[in-house]
């Protein structure tokens, strides 16, 4: 029985901008994406039938096929039948680290990690760019996933152009247990009420993504500049999620509010809250902090630092 074990990490959003629609029914996004050490761990094994399983620690992720992860099975062995043929079925083991509904990408990442791994396993010799194209059939945030680090993405999201590696700080996420926020509903509530604002033109929507490009959060990047980075934090989603969701705008006050945080915002479409640090100390205050002023059970709280990859193999 062949094995792989492999870390398929959490994305943040730095910056995340609505700039129109698509043809296709989504959003034109200009984003500045950023990996977390916070990982799922997925273990893949040979099957002695052809079938697909799943099985996760997690009682909210399903096990059937309506998971990303088996999705993602799924999707190589329609592609490369004689592959799936001789290698017989896979079983797709998921240890959730990352929190569930929480605008992380846990499920998109761990997709990502089941397309590099049967790549490996099946000996596909698949490119970066192959797998990405793959991953962008299924979701959005999968070609990021699977390269990882800091980049721009365009498009829907699936566009990826890497930027130099942010390194150094810590982030303190934060998410309630029992809230979770439908991402389609966080875009789909933005047009109703901003749809005014849309770009039309395509000129203008070039210009707009290359602004970002050129722009003062990539510069700030560039120049591994905490303090600025955290002053350009932008997110179009909460403009629309914040209001509807109290509790998370009180955790976004309270994470900004704390001395040791350079900034805070909320990640993607929510509702998980994270805050900057410059060093494990300073992050792990803003944790102390946080937790003695919003008493509620149902809040938690995690320190991890920033990483500069994204799904990789943790063993043989």
């Amino acid at each position: 029985m062949e094995r792989y074990v492999l870390l398929a990490p959490a994305k943040i959003n730095l910056y995340l901008e609505i700039i129109g629609d698509r043809p296709d029914g989504f959003h034109e996004l200009a984003m500045v994406m950023q990996t977390v050490e916070l990982s799922d761990r997925i273990t893949l094994s040979t099957l002695s039938t052809d079938t697909i399983r799943v099985r996760c620690n997690h009682p909210e992720v399903p096990n059937d096929e309506s998971n990303l992860a088996y999705r993602a099975a799924a999707l190589l062995g329609e592609k490369f039948p004689k592959a799936f043929a001789r290698h017989g079925g896979i079983g797709i083991d998921i240890e959730k680290n990352i929190p569930v509904g929480a605008g992380l990408a846990g499920g998109s990442t761990d997709a990502a990690a089941v397309l590099v791994g049967i790549d490996m396993m099946w000996k596909l010799g698949l490119t970066r760019i192959e797998l990405q194209s793959l991953g962008a059939q299924l979701g959005s945030d999968i070609p990021f996933c699977i390269s990882g680090g800091t980049a721009i993405a365009t498009g829907r999201g699936e566009k990826i152009s890497p930027i130099t590696d942010l390194q150094g700080l810590y982030v303190v996420l934060g998410k309630y247990r029992s809230l979770s926020v439908s991402t389609p509903w966080a875009y789909k509530t933005y047009r109703s009420q901003f749809e005014s604002n849309y770009v039309r033109e395509e000129a203008s929507l070039l210009a707009r993504q290359e602004r970002v490009h050129s722009g003062p959060m990539v510069a700030a990047i560039a120049q591994q500049d905490g303090e600025t980075i955290a002053q350009r934090l932008y997110n179009d989603l909460e403009k629309v999620v914040l209001p509807e969701h109290p509790k998370v705008q009180a955790l976004r006050d309270a994470c900004a509010a704390c001395p040791e945080a350079l900034g805070a915002m909320m990640s993607g479409s929510g509702p998980t809250v994270f805050a900057l640090a410059k060093t494990l100390e300073d992050a792990k205050a803003i944790r102390k902090t946080v937790s003695s002023q919003i008493d509620d059970e149902d809040l938690a709280l995690w320190v991890t630092p920033l990483h500069s990859a994204g799904v990789r193999v943790e063993k043989l």
